[in-house]
């Protein structure tokens, strides 16, 4: 992985990292590890600045998430300050990857979480910082249940209504909580998110996620007895 992922920041030396994913968009750059990461740490980079300043937390938890050897460390941060320096803005970001990974719909859902554990990375989410959340998620088609149990792992919100969190409709029987769960618990096992590139170590994201899920399935059966 990281061979290709090196291969690939240096040839980005000589153009914008936007280039750089509009060229693997366009190819249709196989799905893997190193795809997943390049994209993660490019909007990873635009995120940390959104209230302004990026602070020892956020970078702290761009580390805890993309957990690289210390030999590859000057890999990350090229990346890192390339995304930083484009004048392509957020948007044009989330464009990019949502193209990447239009046919792989999960695999941006895990952007998406990975993305707001960097921005809960103090215990809250600036405002701005939350609507980039919001764009990202409009701009990977994450449903609205999708995302609200996302940010209700990594900020301790009141908890919705369940049925919701499950992107079930508010009539659904036990039957249809029972599916939905199970379909959930399958999408969201760490064996599936590596299956679809994502890095071994970044399968923790699914944690938070699975929390959610739990209590919105258990307060769902509880509601329909």
């Amino acid at each position: 992985m990281w061979e290709k992922i090196g291969a690939a920041f240096e040839a980005a030396r000589e153009r914008t990292l936007g280039a750089m994913l509009n060229g693997m968009a366009d190819a249709k750059a196989r799905r893997d590890q190193s795809t997943f990461s390049i994209a993660l740490i490019a909007l990873s980079a635009k995120l940390a600045k959104a209230d302004g300043v990026v602070t020892e937390d956020e970078v702290a938890a761009f580390k805890d998430f993309f957990d690289f050897p210390a030999e590859e460390r000057r890999k990350v941060e090229m990346v890192y300050g390339l995304a930083q320096q484009d004048v392509a803005g957020f948007d044009h970001y989330l464009k990019q990857v949502a193209k990447l990974y239009e046919e792989e719909p999960a695999v941006l859902e895990d952007v998406l979480d990975c993305l707001f554990h960097i921005a809960a990375a103090d215990g809250v989410a600036h405002p701005r910082e939350l609507a980039m959340l919001e764009a990202a998620a409009e701009a990977f088609g994450v449903a609205p249940g999708c995302f609200a149990r996302i940010k209700a792992a990594h900020l301790g919100l009141e908890a919705e209504d369940p049925f919701f969190i499950l992107g079930l409709p508010p009539d659904a029987d036990e039957a249809a909580v029972r599916e939905r769960y199970r379909h959930l618990a399958r999408l969201h096992h760490p064996d599936a998110l590596v299956a679809r590139g994502v890095p071994p170590h970044l399968s923790k994201i699914a944690e938070g996620r699975m929390a959610a899920i739990n209590d919105a399935h258990q307060r769902a059966v509880e509601a329909l007895i």
